[in-house]
This record gives C-alpha cells, structure tokens and sequence, in this order.
C-alpha cells in the first residue's frame, strides 16, 4: 500500500502534523508513493479553508483525505457538522479530518458521520488517525451497475411491490425521516459535480433506501440519489435487483428496455446479504436515524463498500429475531428488516429518534 499528499499545508503546525501521519502510515507498513500521485492506494489532500484545490482522482480505488486546519472546532456538533461538510465535498473527498493544534481532530464523513479523537501529544494523535483510517482506506466499493434488458415486459410498469416502496417512500417524508441533504449543486461547480457521481456512483445526495423481496433472489430497490419521498418509475427510480457480481464488484440489474435507469441504491450489496441469508425478510428500510438500545457496527465503513455489509449482516444474523431486527451504523444510522415496509415503519415509528447519537 503507498500514501502520497497533495497540495501545500496553509501552516507550520498542520505541515508537523502531516509529516505526523505519513511516518504513522509508515508505521503501519505503508510506503510513500514515488511519482505519479494517483498511483497511491491512499491520499492526503492539504486543505485550504478558503479555496480548497481538490484531488481528482482517476479511479475510486484511491481513497481521498482531506486534511484542514482550524484555529477551534466549532460548537455543537450540528454547526460542526455543517461547517465541515462542504469541505468534504469541494475537495472531493471520501472524508475529511479537521485538526486542531492542541485539541484533536474530527472526522467527517460522505454519511454524515462527525466525531473526533484526541491524546496527550500530537505524534499519539497520528497514529490514532491512521489506525481509524487504515479499515476505511482499505475497504472495497461494491457500487458499479450492470444493466441487462431482461425484465420482465409484465413487470415494467412495476407491481405491487414497487406500489409499497413507492407508499412507504411518501411515509418516510410524513415521518420525517429523510433528511435534508446538503446542496450538492451549490457546493460544486458543474464539472465537480460529474467528478463526485461518478466516483461515488450516485445520482446525487439523498439519505435512506427502501427494498422489498420480489422472489426467492430478486428484490426491488430504491435507485440512488432521488428523493425516497417521489418514487415514481419503475425501473428508473425503483430497479429490479437480480444478482451479484462477485468477482467484478457489481450489482447486476434487470431494467426494461424503454427506460433510462438510475443506480440502485449503494446499499444494495448489504440489502442482498440480508436476502440471501435470511428467506423470511420480506423487507428492507435504512433511514439516518436512531433508536437506542440497539447494536451497532464498530467502524463507520463508507457506504457501499463490502465491508460495512458484511458488518451490518453479521448484526442482523446475531439479533434475537433476524426477521425483524433493528441494527445500528455508527454515526450514520439504522437498517431494519421485516415482513413488509408497512410492518416496518409501524414498529420503528413509536421509537425512532431523528437526532443520530455521534460517538
């Protein structure tokens, strides 16, 4: 694995504790990359506050840090949250460290997640980043689609299953529970923000995805980056889950001939675990909210990556009753299984809380 930084550090203090992490990196087995920036599996792009230059990144398999300095961390965590957020996305990165001299450093997230570290010196600090750092950086993207015009021609106005998703998408927005995301087309210009979709494979910003099982292998998803709240075509805004492309990274689609499909939700390699382990799940909802009591993953894996579906599986295969489980994503939110999206939301609504504790 090889690291490499761009851009110039805006100070003394965040040039000493850039120099920090790359000997932590080091540490840890990683090697500084020679040449060519974009051959590091891992990059630390240098912040400017005020005019960030972002690192456009040939390929996802980079994984992108942005790094800052701030004089103090703002308070409450909502206003650091909403401080930190658009640094993240105009320096297309896949999260952002704020450093503090003296204090800490806070993490943020593509999911929203905020929570920061500290320790009694900056060399210990590092090396606390690079360990949070090392399960992220090293995890795989399973968000590539494969389209194949084979849905059924019964099936291309949807079912009755597409209906459900469609009813429960309206709740969720009833119930609030699909928050507003940050202005993505505010934030970045037009060329940015081609650069962030197709990284990411979204279609833009929008929190929480619906599924329902169609068949003993199939389900229906919420597509990417619409708003759950208006659901309206099937196989654009609703797709057809048919199989799993192991060996490629790749959820495999069956769409019909006479649309043009958006991705599936990120969440689709997690949705499809779930479904294959456990034949009674009949349904799917993962909102960015909480409820307390519940378990949840230890490492806030970015979205769309086998890991964090493996971790949120092994949650779901541990509940009491698999079935009908609610689990937790730190700092990020639940996912929840049942017979039905209806059965769903009537059990989670009583309990459910907006706020998503950070830790």
């Amino acid at each position: 694995m090889q690291y490499a930084f761009f851009g110039t550090p805006t100070s003394e203090s965040l040039d000493r504790f850039a120099k920090l992490i790359g000997a932590a990196l080091e540490g840890v087995g990683f090697t500084a990359a020679e040449g060519d920036v974009q051959d590091a599996n891992l990059v630390i792009s240098l912040l400017d506050l005020d005019d960030p230059k972002p690192f456009r990144r040939r390929g996802k398999g980079t994984y992108v840090v942005g790094l800052f300095e701030r004089a103090a961390h703002p308070e409450p965590i909502e206003e650091s949250l909403r401080a930190d957020y658009p640094q993240l996305l105009r320096g297309l990165a896949n999260l952002v460290l704020d450093y503090v001299p003296g204090r800490g450093a806070w993490f943020t997230t593509m999911e929203r997640g905020h929570y920061g570290i500290a320790a009694d010196d900056e060399e210990r600090l590092a090396q606390m980043v690079v360990e949070r750092l090392l399960p992220l950086a090293s995890s795989r993207l399973v968000i590539d689609n494969e389209f194949r015009t084979d849905l059924e021609p019964d099936l291309w106005s949807g079912d009755e299953i597409t209906d459900s998703i469609r009813e429960a998408g309206v709740r969720l927005g009833h119930l609030n529970l699909l928050p507003n995301p940050f202005p993505i087309e505010d934030l970045l210009n037009e060329r940015e923000l081609r650069h962030v979709k197709r990284l990411y494979g979204i279609g833009g910003l929008s929190y929480g995805n619906l599924s329902a099982r169609k068949d003993e292998r199939r389900f229906w998803m919420s597509a990417s980056g619409v708003d759950k709240s208006k659901l309206e075509v099937a196989g654009r805004d609703i797709l057809l889950v048919s199989d799993y492309d192991s060996e490629q990274g790749r959820m495999v689609l069956s769409v019909p001939p006479t649309v043009e499909p958006r991705r599936v939700s990120v969440d689709a390699i997690e949705h499809w675990m779930i479904y294959r382990e456990h034949p009674n799940v009949g349904a799917i909802v993962h909102v960015h909210a909480w409820v307390e009591g519940i378990t949840a993953t230890d490492v806030n894996y970015p979205c769309g990556t086998e890991e964090l579906a493996r971790s949120v599986a092994e949650l779901v295969r541990q509940a009491p009753d698999p079935d009908h489980a609610v689990v937790g994503l730190r700092n990020h939110g639940i996912t929840v299984t049942g017979p039905s999206l209806e059965e769903i939301l009537d059990r989670i609504e009583p309990n459910v809380l907006r706020e998503i504790p950070m830790s």
